[in-house]
């Protein structure tokens, strides 16, 4: 692949290089999943508290056709800015591309392009996965298939809560991709610390992350490692409430016949009408979380 077709920042490539730490960030965040003007400031809030930790951020999205890693503090405000922004996964990449459109980079198009660029950490918010009657309708997030093939650490809070979960954790063993819990064994839900399902496996230090990650590549295994870093219990929301809020949706979205590719932002539009923004708190909280997280780790990387 051409390096002239993926533009990686001097700073990224230089940090990479010299086997400094690097901790790649999605757009979508700040392209999709907040609202302005507060998609700008968690976008660059989180790029300043990884150089306050001597971390090199990797901002990933698609700037007038071109895949950037690293994009400049003007391309993230562009981007922040933009309406009716292309959401690009990792089949939309040679499309946006060749229309030269602008991007926000989905969990999947993002860690495609980190590991292009030689990094080895990826800092998001929650994964996609299986969707509720998936066995009837094959929806499916692209997230799961495509970590399956790229060795790279995903940092998230678990999937989204509107997801079905235990059917995403069937899917990730059937792929073969590890799902480690931070201080837990007990799968995160996103906007909750427990899902109510359980995972094989708990970490307490970054140091046992990255030894993971280096066993991972020393056996030459092609797929991702999914850390689980669960919201602080007190900053979650309440898991009775969530559960409500959710079944409430579903019917709701059932009601208005609404199916597929728009079910996901029905859901995650009603629940935040439902808790009058709190769940954007929440979402900024999770994120900011596994920013900080993926610092540590990939400075324990580089030791």
């Amino acid at each position: 692949m051409s390096d002239s077709v993926i533009h990686i920042a001097q700073e990224v490539q230089d940090a990479v290089r010299d086997n400094r730490p690097v901790v790649a960030l999605e757009s979508t965040i700040f392209t999709h999943g907040l609202p302005r003007p507060r998609n700008l400031k968690v976008a660059l809030a989180a790029e300043d508290g990884l150089r306050a930790q001597g971390v090199t951020p990797a901002t990933i999205g698609v700037f007038n056709g071109v895949p950037t890693v690293g994009l400049s503090t003007e391309q993230i405000t562009t981007l922040s800015n933009t309406d009716d922004i292309a959401k690009v996964s990792l089949r939309d990449l040679p499309v946006v591309s060749a229309l030269r459109k602008h991007g926000g980079t989905t969990v999947a198009a993002t860690a495609f392009l980190a590991h292009h660029a030689g990094v080895k950490v990826f800092s998001t918010g929650g994964l996609g996965g299986v969707h509720h009657g998936a066995s009837e309708t094959f929806d499916e997030s692209a997230d799961m298939t495509t970590l399956a093939q790229i060795p790279i650490l995903v940092i998230s809070a678990g999937v989204k809560s509107i997801l079905d979960i235990p059917a995403t954790l069937e899917r990730f063993e059937t792929l073969n991709i590890p799902v480690i819990g931070y201080g837990t064994t007990h799968y995160p839900g996103f906007y909750v610390t427990d899902s109510g399902f359980r995972i094989g496996y708990a970490v307490n230090t970054p140091e046992e992350v990255a030894a993971i990650v280096t066993a991972r590549d020393a056996l030459g295994l092609p797929q991702s490692v999914l850390l689980a870093n669960p919201v602080a219990a007190d900053k979650q929301l309440p898991p009775e409430q969530l559960d409500y809020i959710l079944r409430r949706a579903r019917a709701e979205a059932e009601k208005q016949g609404i199916s597929g590719n728009a079910s996901t932002p029905f859901l995650l539009d009603f629940i935040q009408r439902d808790t009058r923004g709190v769940s954007l708190d929440v979402n900024v909280e999770v994120y900011r979380g596994n920013v900080a997280l993926g610092g540590l780790v990939a400075a324990a990387l580089t030791r």
